[in-house]
């Protein structure tokens, strides 16, 4: 359970932005939508694999 603190004279638009950061935070909607289908290990470890070699070509050519 989230729990939000609001101060005295704290608007409602305030306290609902800090109670959606929070929310998200948490990870409760990817966990759901990643629970909604089963993706076998060996593809996560080669998605992994495709996204890191990304990554570091990015860098790479940042470096250039």
């Amino acid at each position: 359970m989230l729990i939000i603190p609001v101060k005295d004279g704290e608007s409602i638009d305030k306290a609902l932005k800090k109670y959606k950061r929070k929310y998200d935070k948490t990870g409760v909607v990817k966990e759901l939508r990643k629970r909604q289908q089963f993706t076998k290990p060996s593809v996560i470890k080669r998605q992994s694999v495709i996204k890191a070699a990304y990554k570091q070509k990015l860098q790479s050519q940042e470096e250039a």
